[in-house]
């Protein structure tokens, strides 16, 4: 069986390294992207196209219809779409005899579009989803081929959630070609009336904001941990990063006002939020905020 694989991202390189390793599936070309402005964890995979002799094309996006004239020469049966930032057009979807496989980390139909990881901790989520589907030209809308539920604890953050899905998509990427190889895939369409969409997140998303509670707070701080650019918060017009955070064990008067700093070690600080509770923002860089400030 022919393969293409289409992807620029670590769970790209993750996934063209397990397909690489199944029986009766060869494959025989990638497009890939040489940089990548929007996507936080790109990952470089020429590399490795060139130590397993894979031919590869470097997608131009103003071009991507060269893509698509790369892939036709390789008669493909499957291509395996996982990491790429945008929507796939008839042509390219059109191109293998099985159809496109796409990667979501959703429990679709819900949640189909974009950040999913990060959306699924802001929004205090306590489970999401690792699913494989048949792309069709709508978003996340094809049918699926293989789901595994993927508990979120509260100790996860971002880098810690995206290992356990990308974990769990590499158990699933191996049966995936296996079946395939022996005709044995099975798909099943989604319930569209059932579907929820997230939008694309702004900076303004990331931004603190001390009138939320804390566990909100802490929420976003861990959506936006590494491969992502970290929760922000403003004070004298600059904008400072929170790598990491945690929800003080006690209660403070509910007449101290949002956004107040109640204590400080070394650049850390104790912030007071909504109602009586307060939170710690670790990991700050060198800031001269007092005690006592807002922020």
């Amino acid at each position: 069986m022919r393969a293409g694989f289409i992807g620029c991202v670590d769970s790209s390189r993750a996934a063209l390294k397990t397909l690489l390793g199944i029986k009766g599936l060869t494959v025989s070309a990638v497009v890939t992207r040489q940089q990548s402005a929007v996507n936080a964890d790109f990952c470089d995979l020429t590399d490795l196209c060139n130590n397993h002799e894979i031919p590869f094309h470097l997608e131009d996006p103003q071009a991507r219809d060269v893509s698509v004239d790369f892939l036709e020469g390789f008669e493909l049966d499957v291509i395996f779409c996982i990491g790429w930032s945008y929507l796939l057009d008839a042509q390219m979807l059109a191109l293998p005899k099985q159809g496109v496989i796409g990667f979501h980390p959703a429990c679709l139909p819900s949640n189909r579009g974009r950040h999913p990881i990060i959306w699924a901790l802001a929004l205090g989520l306590k489970e999401t989803a690792s699913t494989f589907f048949l792309m069709d030209e709508g978003a996340d809308s094809g049918p699926v081929v293989n789901q595994i539920l993927v508990p979120i604890d509260d100790s996860d953050n971002a880098t810690s959630l995206y290992d356990k899905i990308l974990q769990v998509s590499q158990i699933q990427l191996s049966q995936l070609g296996s079946d395939l190889v022996t005709g044995t895939l099975i798909s099943i369409a989604q319930d569209h009336s059932q579907a929820t969409y997230w939008r694309k997140r702004s900076r303004s998303d990331g931004t603190l904001d001390f009138r939320m509670s804390a566990t909100s707070i802490h929420n976003l701080v861990r959506a936006l941990a590494s491969p992502y650019p970290g929760a922000e918060f403003i004070f004298n017009d600059k904008y400072i990063c929170v790598k990491s955070s945690r929800i003080s064990s006690e209660d403070y008067l509910p007449n101290i006002e949002p956004g107040k700093v109640l204590l400080k070690k070394g650049y850390d600080l104790l912030v007071k939020t909504s109602g009586s509770e307060a939170v710690w923002l670790l990991g700050l860089e060198e800031n001269d905020i007092a005690i006592g400030e807002y922020l």
